[in-house]
């Protein structure tokens, strides 16, 4: 049997993850007045980031996540409580290390949270398509003007170039 493809472990990883959070929004999180009862758990464009990793956004009804799932078990991830700086696109963000026993472990840098903003699950989930869009954007390198070459009537002069 060959190891699953790029894609289909994504689609594995966060249909599972996805599973687990709507689990834990039965059971642990049933009742928490926080909860927006007009939001559902959805995982939103998730894609493969770096080798052996998918990142994308976990909407829940108390929370909105960029999250980094790790596709395989031997990668290094921080560990739970634990702090570290990650990029996506160009930009560095704070994630914290989370582990769950029976799904393993993952990252995340919270968006939102509470949720109670938000009117309705298409809302939410386009401000989380327009998140990871901004997140995964890769700045243009800068190009600076190089200075105006001084004449040398302005050197002799003593004045700036034009």
């Amino acid at each position: 049997m060959h190891p699953p493809d790029t894609a289909t472990r994504i689609a594995e990883r966060v249909a599972a993850l996805a599973a687990l959070f709507t689990h834990i929004a039965r059971t642990r999180m049933a009742g928490v007045p926080l909860l927006n009862p007009q939001l559902a758990v959805q995982p939103v464009g998730w894609q493969a980031a770096e080798p052996g990793w998918a990142d994308g956004v976990l909407l829940t009804p108390w929370f909105m996540s960029l999250v980094r799932l790790p596709l395989q078990g031997d990668l290094a991830v921080l560990r739970v409580g634990h702090r570290g700086a990650r990029a996506c696109g160009s930009t560095v963000f704070d994630f914290l290390g989370h582990h769950e026993p029976g799904f393993g472990a993952w990252e995340s840098c919270a968006l939102f949270s509470p949720m109670g903003d938000f009117a309705s699950q298409s809302q939410a989930q386009a401000v989380a398509e327009d998140a990871l869009r901004l997140a995964r954007a890769v700045a243009e390198p800068a190009h600076p003007t190089p200075p105006a070459s001084p004449t040398r009537r302005s050197l002799l002069l003593g004045r700036a170039a034009p």
